[in-house]
Order: C-alpha cells, then sequence, then structure tokens
C-alpha cells in the first residue's frame, strides 16, 4: 500500500487532482453557491455529453492514434437518428439503434480508410469530419429539426434530492449514461484482454504485431468504439437542448479533446 500511494504522488494523475483541488478552494471562497449540491449536479449534467466524448476519444489515444471527426460522427448520428423519429415515426429503440449504427459505421470507414492508406489517423480523422459536416449540411440544407417526440426531449429524471425550500438537485439520464460508460470502459481497457491489447499496440505497435497481434482489428475496434460513444453523446446532445442542430457536435471538439 505504501508502495502504491508513493507511485500516485509521481504520477500526473495527482499533481493534477491537486490543481483541481485549488481551484475548487479558490471558487468556494469567490461565489457561496459553488460547494453547493446543486451546482455540481448541474455541472456534472452539463458537461456529461463532453466527458461521453472524451472517454470514447481516450481509446483511440492509448492504441498511438486520434481522431478528430467524433465531433461530425456525433453531429451525423443525432440528426438521422432525430429525422427517423419525426419524419419516419420510428419506435424509440429503433430510433437510438439507427442513431448508434450510424455513429458505429462512421468510425468504421475511418479505421478503414486509416490502415488501407498508411495515412497519418490526424490528417484522415480530419478529412473526413469535413466530409461528413459537408455532407450533413449538403442533404439538410443546413435546416434543424424541432419537435422531437416526449420521450427523447423531455428531461428523464431519475431522483430528486431536496436541498432547501422550493429547490432540488436533480440526477438525470445523461448523468446515469456518463457513469454507466466511464465504469464500462475502465472495465474493458484494465480487465478484459481486449483493452490490455489496445494498450499493447500504443504502446509499440511493431513489437504488438510481431507478437501476433492483430493491429487491424483492434484499431477498428479502438475507432468504433469511439464513434459508437460519439453517436450516444450526439443523442443525448439533442435530448439536452431539445432539437437536433447540424452542428450541434461541433463545439464539444477541443473540450473533448483537452478531457482526454
Amino acid at each position: 500500500m505504501h508502495s502504491l500511494i508513493k507511485r500516485f504522488k509521481r504520477s500526473s494523475e495527482a499533481y493534477l487532482i491537486a490543481v483541481i483541488l485549488l481551484f475548487v478552494v479558490i471558487l468556494s471562497f469567490a461565489t457561496p453557491d459553488f460547494l453547493t449540491l446543486n451546482n455540481w449536479v448541474d455541472l456534472i449534467e452539463s458537461y456529461s455529453v463532453t466527458a461521453i466524448l472524451a472517454i470514447g476519444l481516450f481509446v483511440v489515444l492509448v492504441t498511438g492514434g486520434i481522431d478528430i471527426s467524433f465531433a461530425a460522427t456525433a453531429s451525423v448520428a443525432q440528426y438521422v437518428a432525430a429525422y427517423a423519429a419525426t419524419r419516419l415515426n420510428l419506435p424509440p429503440a429503433v430510433v437510438l439503434v439507427v442513431g448508434l449504427t450510424v455513429g458505429t459505421l462512421l468510425g468504421f470507414f475511418n479505421a478503414i480508410l486509416i490502415d488501407r492508406l498508411r495515412a497519418t489517423a490526424i490528417i484522415i480523422t480530419i478529412s473526413s469530419m469535413s466530409v461528413y459536416f459537408a455532407l450533413l449540411m449538403y442533404f439538410t440544407g443546413g435546416k434543424s429539426i424541432y419537435g422531437l417526440p416526449g420521450w427523447w426531449s423531455d428531461s428523464m429524471v431519475l431522483f430528486e434530492v431536496a436541498t432547501g425550500p422550493d429547490q432540488s438537485a436533480r440526477f438525470t439520464l445523461p448523468i446515469l449514461v456518463m457513469l454507466v460508460v466511464a465504469v464500462f470502459t475502465a472495465f474493458i481497457m484494465n480487465r478484459t484482454s481486449l483493452g490490455r491489447q489496445l494498450y499493447a499496440m500504443g504502446g509499440n505497435p511493431e513489437a504488438a504485431r510481431l507478437s501476433g497481434l492483430r493491429i487491424t482489428r483492434y484499431k477498428i475496434a479502438a475507432y468504433v468504439i469511439a464513434s459508437l460513444l460519439a453517436g450516444l453523446g450526439g443523442i443525448l446532445l439533442a435530448s439536452r437542448i431539445g432539437s437536433s442542430q447540424v452542428n450541434a457536435g461541433g463545439g464539444y471538439l477541443m473540450d473533448a479533446v483537452a478531457a482526454a
């Protein structure tokens, strides 16, 4: 235990936690509302989409790759899902499957291009981001979709905690989804052979290849996971704002990259 604590003190995470705690102390003195449960729950919900996008990007970064197209993937996935819900009147389960499938296919396409063209991942994904946004703008004419069905646009409150007279902290579905994604991804990356092989591929791709690791298969898996989570993040984003915007994911690009 003592050696574990010593290693943690020397890690980047320890310094990051120290900086975060410093800001918490400063902001606590700056405003009396900062340390309230209401504020923290609101912050967590506000950053739930960013967190989901960052978790997907993290999986790609572990393999030594990069995906800049996830913001465009989120925009395309949520718009196609919104079209299926409002124009085709498909049931909720089918709408979700459609949105997540679109996101997954876009990630698969990125992985195939990177593997077959032997090109730098950042060049491929920046290019695909431009293509995805351009095609979405072309086929939609830049028009947003309003009037999402109630099951999607209405805020789903899991439970509330009273914090004062006529005040309560509401724990909503985006918070639960973010936590489930974080725990599930942590389990995959730390407790499964898939996670260990993704780390091995990122640590030394040539050594991983010579040891028999199927680089192409795991590269596809990483980009598919990232795009699947991008699609999920896009669907949650549409739920939070109550509509489907063509460039909905564009504002989350740099925040998610920095978080990852």
